[in-house]
């Protein structure tokens, strides 16, 4: 919520269109009692999507999957400035802020299968949240780090250029570098855990095809499951209208999923007709409404929050 209420301040001539973003990041208990799961329901995957989810069973891998992909595309083809796809413009995710999967229902259990040990980790942190014990790194200002990366809301900007193309997102500043140059990822001697991990990538066509990899261990989201340092994440993204960027999402990580964990994110252009908008620098310190301090139950809380400069001065 916090980043939320620093993005309001910052930025008040397009909060009407964030009305309805601000509402979903930060839910009343009784409205975030009502997403978390009851039971072990789970919304089962159309047929289309099954067949994504068999895809990367198939592969077994991340690489494996990559390099299926690498074949079929005949090893990619370089981008020249006069094929560069038109990305251009300013970006947002359609889906709720709380679910990894859009296909995710209120009420219901995420959609990927869980290791046992893993599982009991989920179920255990649902409890607490369930109690109002609940700890996002996010305000510590931490980064979201990927794959968390791909859900977090507020805009994002992708610049596309012939030998890297750069996935920004305005929350924490978080910018994604994808080689596309032929480079392949650093050997295991020189690799170790990145908040946005280490992506490669080859254009198809109009297609962009990703493989990152060396990654943290972090959460999905506030009530989604944890991931783990050997987590590895597969993408295809593409413009599939004026106004739509898809990509097509598997996650490989062997301690924490039974399968690979398919998803499709959905991002939706912004209307900036009068060239309004930006994404700025901005750090969530900068906030004092950001000290957080834990409480004698375990949950934590925002020291001496305020709202305006007169209740600031009154804590003077």
């Amino acid at each position: 919520m916090i980043s939320v209420l620093h993005y309001a301040a910052r930025r008040p001539a397009i909060l009407a269109g964030l009305a309805a973003l601000v509402c979903a990041a930060a839910p009343s208990a009784r409205a975030q009692d009502d997403l978390l799961p009851k039971g072990d329901a789970v919304v089962q995957p159309s047929p289309e999507k099954q067949k994504m989810v068999d895809l990367g069973v198939q592969y077994k891998t991340a690489e494996g999957l990559y390099d299926h992909f690498k074949e079929q595309a005949h090893g990619g083809q370089p981008l020249t400035w006069q094929k560069v796809p038109d990305w251009t413009g300013l970006w947002t995710r359609e889906a709720s802020v709380f679910f990894f999967d859009p296909d995710q229902a209120p009420g219901t259990n995420p959609t990927a299968k869980l290791t046992p040990e893993y599982e009991k980790m989920f179920k255990a942190k649902i409890d607490r949240v369930r109690h109002g014990i609940e700890y996002d790194p996010l305000s510590m200002c931490n980064p979201a780090g990927m794959p968390r990366w791909l859900v977090e809301p507020f805009l994002r900007e992708f610049v596309v250029t012939p030998a890297q193309t750069y996935l920004i997102t305005e929350q924490m500043n978080e910018v994604r570098r994808i080689y596309t140059d032929g480079r392949a990822h650093p050997s295991k001697e020189d690799a170790y855990p990145l908040w946005e991990g280490d992506s490669i990538g080859f254009w198809d066509g109009d297609e962009l095809v990703i493989w990152t990899s060396q990654m943290r261990a972090g959460q999905y989201q506030r009530i989604q499951p944890e991931y783990s340092e050997q987590v590895e994440v597969v993408e295809r993204w593409r413009k599939t209208d004026d106004r739509s960027i898809t990509a097509d999402v598997w996650i490989y990580d062997p301690p924490a999923l039974v399968e690979p964990w398919y998803t499709k994110q959905v991002y939706k252009k912004v209307d900036d007709q009068n060239k309004s908008l930006r994404i700025r620098y901005w750090d969530c310190n900068e906030n004092q409404n950001n000290t957080v301090v834990p409480n004698a139950e375990g949950t934590s809380d925002f020291k001496d929050f305020t709202f305006t400069k007169k209740d600031d001065d009154k804590q003077e």
